[in-house]
């Protein structure tokens, strides 16, 4: 539409959620420091390596799903969860 290609559209947003991240992270951090003890690093540590690999297989699924198919059924899906959400309130 606008001369960009649908997979700098999807790099773009997922680079957008980075810095959304590290601040929901930071906040986590100065909220609840008592979850970050030295008990809890081998867990969170398990839970970081664990996330990171299925984000990292996620996104190449979807990079591969976005190149073979259109916006257009997320576009419909969109409008009609917000027409829901219209009807409840």
């Amino acid at each position: 539409m606008l001369g960009i290609s649908r997979e700098r559209v999807v790099e773009f947003s997922f680079f957008l959620a980075i810095p959304t991240m590290i601040a929901a992270s930071g906040l986590e951090l100065v909220s609840a420091p008592s979850l970050f003890t030295s008990g809890n690093f081998m867990a969170l540590g398990v839970g970081f390596l664990t996330s990171f690999i299925v984000a990292v297989g996620a996104i190449k699924l979807f990079m591969r799903f976005i190149q073979k198919h259109s916006f257009v059924p997320f576009g419909i899906y969109r409008i009609l969860i917000a027409l829901a959400f219209l009807y409840l309130l």
